[in-house]
């Protein structure tokens, strides 16, 4: 089976790829959210920045 590439923008509208898509998701899940929903915090990785938004963060758990 081939995993298909994930790939989002930053902060800035550059390019990011996800390695580890699960490992990401229960990262935002266990330090960036408020009730299950995204709280505004920053996550940084590989000096990217993103804003944990309730969208962004519904976006990246939908994947």
């Amino acid at each position: 089976m081939i995993n298909k590439k994930i790939v989002i923008k930053d902060d800035y509208g550059i390019d990011f790829e996800i390695i580890d898509l699960i490992s990401f998701k229960n990262h935002l899940t266990e330090y960036h959210t408020l009730n299950g929903e995204g709280d505004n915090s920053l996550h940084t990785e590989n000096g990217r920045s993103f804003t944990i938004t309730k969208e962004f963060y519904k976006m990246i758990q939908n994947m």
